[in-house]
């Protein structure tokens, strides 16, 4: 996404109040988080937060982020625990004359069951592509988690669905 895109979305963060969910801002020395994660060092952040559903103790990081350096901004979404992200997403499409953000579920584990992954996560979630009404207000915050926290939740479920499941295709 475009910068402004990012700077857009990570202010709308800043200023809402969701109900369901807590945040809390990240903080950055010259535009960059310290001593995050090794894949972050460095890269310029526009802004971090942690960000907790209420009801369920849940947290992700959401990191606002140029993550190859190229002026081409992320929100990449890492675990709690930092050790590797749940989705780093950067397209931006409108549909209907409406901005989304738009995901592709494409794992890349070296075990030889992406095919399956696909294939599960498409049956149980109706397609690979995802797509996130980007939010108009600080009012819409909540919605847009929402769906950030259902994409990574399915994302998990279908990444460790081989560990379930020893199928074939």
């Amino acid at each position: 996404m475009k910068k402004i895109e990012a700077v857009y979305l990570a202010d709308l963060i800043k200023k809402s109040t969701p109900a369901k969910y807590n945040i809390k801002l990240m903080e950055t020395v010259n535009r960059t988080l310290l001593g995050f994660h090794q894949w972050t060092n460095g890269k310029k952040t526009l802004a971090g937060f942690e960000v907790t559903r209420v009801d369920s103790d849940t947290s992700y990081y959401f990191l606002f982020i140029d993550w190859h350096r190229n002026d081409n901004y992320y929100l990449v979404i890492y675990l709690h625990n930092k050790s590797t992200t749940a989705a780093e997403l950067r397209v931006i499409e409108e549909m209907d004359g409406i901005p989304h953000i738009v995901w592709m579920y494409n794992p890349l584990k070296r075990d030889g069951k992406n095919d399956q992954r696909k294939a599960y996560f498409k049956q149980m979630f109706g397609s690979r592509k995802v797509h996130i009404k980007i939010p108009e207000s600080p009012s819409d915050i909540e919605g847009f988690f929402d769906e950030l926290f259902r994409l990574c939740q399915n994302r998990i479920k279908a990444d460790k669905i081989v560990d379930v499941f020893d199928f074939e295709i």
